[in-house]
């Protein structure tokens, strides 16, 4: 992982990722591991495609990065069309695994099921939703939850700084959010403004740098994205503490940072760990290497049993 903190800006960059990966097999002997590795190795050409969450990518942009270094086989490649744009994929029958900020959606699942395809979720890392405004904004330094979910739920007006804080500017707010095949978009509507609609005058994209360019050229730009985003452009950006605690790897993973912390997760189609050598062998690579990346990116990884499970549901499904 000696590049992965180089990485974070060039993964913030792309929308999607084209690299070369191929994996060393895992098996109960050494005997079984060689031959593992030898049937990967077989497959010179094979394909691995996968898609999904913005928030997600860095993580596995930076992974596949790295394994391709040494193994250059197997051509692995990373979309970025969001949770929801990922999971239409996965159910067409386009990818071999999906990223997602959120759970896969009940829809989502009895649509899978009718295609027939099965699937195995991994949780891979926790984030925290960042709020950020533009440099220059020396009024907004903390928002309740309450605050948060009156200024970017919809009321038929155009709102203004002043109409949450008299103090504040009477100046009209401009808003930034994830697009509406993004699964931190789906979060923040269900879990901070409670199903409510989001404010209809928001610039959307599933692209979170579009975002980031947005707030950082707009002095009354409003955004929201993940903790890694955040991280990446914490020079041009200002954060807002949300009641009063601040977005860090501490308070996320402490669970301080609530209501907006969030697991992230890749789901993986289970046929094409089955009959891919070189699928189960990347992805056992991602498991292993899932937690030291997400801290290296600006994440926070997971309890080291939720990994245990995960390579344990995989060996499964060889």
């Amino acid at each position: 992982m000696k590049k992965a903190k180089n990485l974070v800006a060039a993964t913030m960059i792309g929308s999607a990722l084209l690299l070369g990966a191929c994996g060393q097999g895992d098996g109960k002997s050494k005997s079984s591991e060689a031959e593992q590795t030898a049937k990967a190795d077989e497959v010179a050409e094979s394909n691995i495609s996968g898609d999904g969450s913005s928030t997600v990518a860095p993580i596995l942009e930076g992974i596949v990065e790295e394994y391709s270094a040494s193994h250059p086989k197997t051509q692995v490649s990373v979309g970025v069309s969001g949770t929801g744009g990922g999971f239409e994929k996965f159910i067409n029958g386009e990818t071999d695994f999906s990223n997602a900020s959120r759970p896969v959606k009940d829809e989502e699942a009895a649509k899978l099921k009718e295609a027939g395809i099965d699937y195995t979720e991994m949780k891979i890392a926790y984030d925290g939703i960042s709020i950020v405004v533009n440099k220059d904004n020396d009024w907004v330094e903390d928002l309740t939850v309450d605050q948060l979910k009156e200024i970017w739920t919809e009321n038929g007006k155009n709102k203004k700084w002043s109409d949450i804080n008299p103090k504040w500017p009477k100046e009209k707010i401009s808003f930034y959010s994830p697009g509406t095949d993004s699964g931190t978009y789906d979060y923040f509507v269900n879990d901070i403004l409670e199903g409510k609609d989001l404010v209809k005058n928001a610039t959307l994209s599933e692209d979170d740098n579009v975002l980031v360019k947005g707030v950082e050229s707009d002095k009354n730009g409003l955004g929201y994205f993940g903790f890694a985003y955040y991280l990446a452009n914490k020079d041009q950006l200002k954060v807002v503490k949300i009641g009063g605690i601040e977005p860090t790897h501490e308070t996320i993973k402490s669970g301080t940072y609530t209501p907006l912390s969030r697991p992230l997760f890749v789901y993986v189609k289970n046929k094409s760990v089955k009959e891919n050598a070189s699928m189960y062998n990347f992805m056992k690579y991602t498991i292993e290497n899932a937690g030291e990346m997400a801290e290296a990116v600006g994440y926070v990884k997971t309890p080291d049993e939720d990994y245990k499970k995960d390579l344990e549901s995989l060996e499964g499904l060889k």
